[in-house]
């Protein structure tokens, strides 16, 4: 069993501490507040929460819980920190570090004069590169020693919800954790070995990434219900109910296919039924930020694509598919037409790549080049040999994964810029030649 110090006797402290504790590992909780560190040591919580007072209450009689003000103690006397304070925002809305880093000045002091091996793990809600930028040099500073050779450092978040905290702490949707040396890595593993769910060991600015990508989604999916609801009644409609149903489809509604970073959406459904519905709620006097957002940002990452090819400086184009997705020839709304046009449209030359888009064509098939309105000449600028495709092209653009053409790619991106709209290969990311759009 491990011995652990907690910085912080706040929600997220006192349930971590306490949850540790139960595990079986001794465990000291640490604040500057005396009030917090006499309620522990008495076998009370300092937060309410469903299940808390008990479980301090017998941790502490088991003797595996106990209380301090006294950091320096506290860290000679575990292996482990978390640190655990509250991150409220600036004044201008950035996260504000203050707590985080004077704990971290706090822990670096009694870091100096130890020569065991201990780790510093920030549990806090912090930035991605906070981590490195402001709790690394400070404890750096104040230790005269150096991170990862001389203590471990690494960032594990937490995803405890009210009221359910303690049954989230056993039963997690999501175990994160970066770490910048093993022994940390180990640790927070061992932590983590029986969880019920896939643990992710990650670098530390990811995790971070993971943490704030999981509170920002969880506030735009609150953001997304309220506004449907808004929308379904101004029709007559409970939204509660309409929520509800479209929970219940797991295939489509709920996903992980549609939560992947790349490209625009476009097709014969999506575009014009956010409009439709965007339309539908300022006929009804209701407000559809969130519909207004989605069709902005949407319009951004063309946008996006646009100026990362004209950042290549290429006067022409492969375009490595050009319909809506890979799999069929339809280019209704296809954000790579739209895109294909405005380079077009500012003289630069555009061949295109697309073996059901050509096939349409090659067969004479009634319906060849549906949903195409800007680009001149489509039928002209297919180009069926994928080689002559890169060989002719002064940059090339990845807008359909085919399985058949992902190692000329590749190897095209040692030679000639590649913007890669869709991803490759999960391992390639922007470096040299080759530009992720998202990655």
């Amino acid at each position: 069993m491990a011995r652990i110090s907690v910085f912080g006797i706040g929600y997220v402290g006192v349930v971590s501490a306490a949850v540790l504790a139960k595990d079986g590992h001794d465990v000291i909780a640490v604040d500057v507040d005396p009030g917090k560190i006499d309620a522990i040591n008495s076998g009370k919580s300092p937060i309410v929460e469903e299940g808390i007072d008990e479980l301090v209450r017998d941790m502490v009689a088991a003797g595996r819980l106990r209380a301090t003000i006294d950091f320096a103690e506290a860290i000679h006397a575990t292996d482990l920190s978390f640190v655990c304070v509250g991150t409220p925002s600036a004044p201008d809305g950035s996260v504000g570090l203050n707590y985080v880093t004077s704990v971290c000045e706090t822990i670096g002091r009694a870091l100096a004069d130890k020569d065991a091996w201990h780790s510093v793990v920030i549990r806090s809600t912090i930035v991605p590169g906070s981590t490195e930028a402001a709790c690394i040099p400070m404890l750096e500073q104040m230790s005269g020693k150096v991170a990862g050779r001389d203590f471990g450092v690494g960032y594990y978040p937490e995803f405890l919800r009210e009221s359910t905290a303690i049954a989230d702490s056993y039963d997690p949707g999501l175990v994160v954790f970066g770490f910048m040396d093993e022994k940390t890595g180990e640790a927070l593993y061992d932590l983590n070995r029986d969880m019920p769910c896939e643990i992710h060991k990650v670098d530390i600015r990811t995790a971070e990434m993971v943490k704030y990508t999981s509170n920002t989604w969880r506030a735009v999916k609150v953001t997304y219900a309220n506004e449907i609801g808004n929308i379904a009644k101004s029709c007559g409609i409970d939204g509660q109910t309409v929520m509800e149903i479209l929970c219940s489809d797991k295939k489509a509604a709920l996903s992980s296919y549609f939560m992947r970073p790349g490209f625009a959406f476009g097709g014969s459904c999506l575009p014009k039924d956010v409009r439709a519905l965007r339309h539908l709620a300022t006929q009804n006097g209701v407000q559809p930020h969130l519909l207004n957002a989605v069709l902005d940002a949407n319009e951004a990452q063309i946008a996006r694509a646009e100026a990362l090819i004209e950042k290549s400086g290429a006067t022409k184009v492969g375009f490595v598919g050009i319909s809506f997705k890979p799999g069929t020839d339809d280019l209704r709304e296809s954000p790579l037409i739209s895109l294909a046009a405005r380079l077009i449209g500012k003289g630069i030359e555009v061949d295109i790549y697309d073996p059901f888009v050509k096939e349409a064509f090659d067969s004479g098939t009634p319906g060849a080049g549906r949903g195409n309105e800007s680009v001149p000449d489509l039928e002209h600028r297919l180009v069926g040999d994928l080689d002559k495709l890169i060989n002719d092209a002064g940059a090339v653009l990845v807008g359909n994964y085919y399985n058949e053409t992902v190692d000329k790619l590749k190897a095209a991106a040692t030679s000639r810029p590649v913007v890669d709209l869709t991803r490759l290969h999960r391992e390639m990311v922007s470096k040299d030649r080759y530009e992720g759009i998202c990655w």
